[in-house]
């Protein structure tokens, strides 16, 4: 099974509690990120050129355990950065699943078999290894020959020591879907528990900002490959609304606040992928934060987002309030043909703005000030 019972019970259980008590606004996943540094420089990633004096800096044990305790969500994804890259991560990881969460541990793997031993299976952990696609557009995705090999051999020592291993891909312009199908076909045959498979967010600090995927890209993109993947047994495991609205077929808005992010500056405005301030505490973050400046057809820069970290949470909610949509879906598969829903307008859109300056005057005051190549950096 590609989520555990327990854990989608538990978190059907949460969603429904929320829903029945009007609760508006409520997190489904804490994205932890204790560090930002990496062993890797993707063209795609957003947050590789900090300076020194950020990349060094890390949240403590209790740092990221006050953060599981401000936060209810009953899943934390612990990202980064390379998180394997924390001296404490296992003290970290211990202290959350003692708190009763579920712990999904991303990282690329390659110091997974190294830091295996510190680790112990258990059904409320999983390893999720970061794959964008096969030998070579995973490699050419990280920028780094060889990667591949060495996350594949990771992910097969960690399953023979009996971890829960998933795999995390994000697609990016180009993929085509007899390639991705090849792919979901090789880690399903690894035995991997389960895989997320997402459009890539287009970083407007990214080194490579070309290739990321429109909204109209991403559903082709995704009607083709669930065209390609009936009877196949990927063992997908993110929601079936959710895959529907990738095939075009829900008109969902983004719920930012699904996916509240705590890093080395604080709790992240307004979301996991859009950095535009931070907050005190998750509470200020909830209660403070101008949700409806932002999401697609409110702000320029996530125009084209249709990224799990922003959309799972608004399915799973979905679900609660349409099980029979979500059964639907998730016995006949996402609908492959036919029109699409429609999609949302962008000309009341505000224009994207300039708050570098901002978080850098932030970061300064604060002693980190960083620069690289003459710019600073936040």
């Amino acid at each position: 099974m590609a989520v555990p019972a327990l854990q989608i019970a538990r978190i059907g259980l949460y969603v429904l509690r929320q829903y029945l008590a009007g609760v508006k606004r409520y997190p489904l996943v804490l994205m932890l990120e204790p560090l930002f540094r990496c062993n890797l420089a993707c063209a795609g990633c957003g947050k590789i050129d900090y300076g020194d004096a950020v990349l060094d800096r890390r949240l403590s044990v209790a740092d990221c355990l006050a953060a599981v305790d401000e936060c209810p969500a009953p899943v934390v994804s612990i990202a980064g950065g390379e998180p394997l890259l924390h001296r404490d991560i296992e003290e970290i990881v211990a202290g959350i699943l003692g708190r009763g969460r579920f712990v999904y541990l991303c990282t690329n793997a390659l110091l997974l078999e190294k830091k295996l031993d510190r680790f112990t299976p258990s059904p409320a952990f999983t390893w999720s290894v970061h794959l964008d696609g096969g030998r070579e557009e995973h490699d050419r995705s990280v920028c780094r020959k060889g990667v591949y090999d060495t996350a594949v051999q990771a992910i097969r020592s960690a399953k023979a020591a009996g971890f829960r291993v998933s795999v995390n891909c994000t697609l990016f312009d180009g993929a085509v879907p007899e390639k991705v199908a090849a792919f979901l076909d090789d880690v399903t045959a690894m035995g991997v528990d389960g895989v997320t498979v997402s459009p890539g967010y287009a970083y407007e600090r990214a080194p490579d900002t070309e290739h990321f995927l429109t909204r109209r890209r991403t559903k082709e993109l995704f009607r083709g490959l669930f065209r390609r993947g009936r009877g196949r047994g990927w063992p997908i495991n993110q929601s079936s609304l959710f895959l529907d609205f990738l095939a075009g077929n829900q008109a969902y808005r983004c719920t930012p606040w699904g996916n509240p992010t705590r890093n080395v500056f604080g709790w992240q405005r307004p979301c996991y992928l859009l950095g535009e301030g931070y907050a005190d505490s998750f509470r200020a973050l909830m209660d403070e934060t101008d949700w409806d400046a932002y999401g697609t057809g409110n702000y320029e820069k996530c125009a084209d987002c249709m990224v799990h970290s922003g959309y799972e949470a608004t399915a799973v909610a979905d679900t609660v309030r349409r099980p029979w949509a979500a059964m639907r879906a998730a016995v006949a598969g996402p609908r492959t043909e036919g029109p699409m829903a429609p999609e949302i307008p962008l000309d009341g859109q505000r224009a994207a703005e300039a708050v570098f300056d901002e978080l850098v005057a932030r970061l300064a005051a604060q002693g980190g000030e960083s620069r690289r190549g003459g710019r600073q950096n936040l």
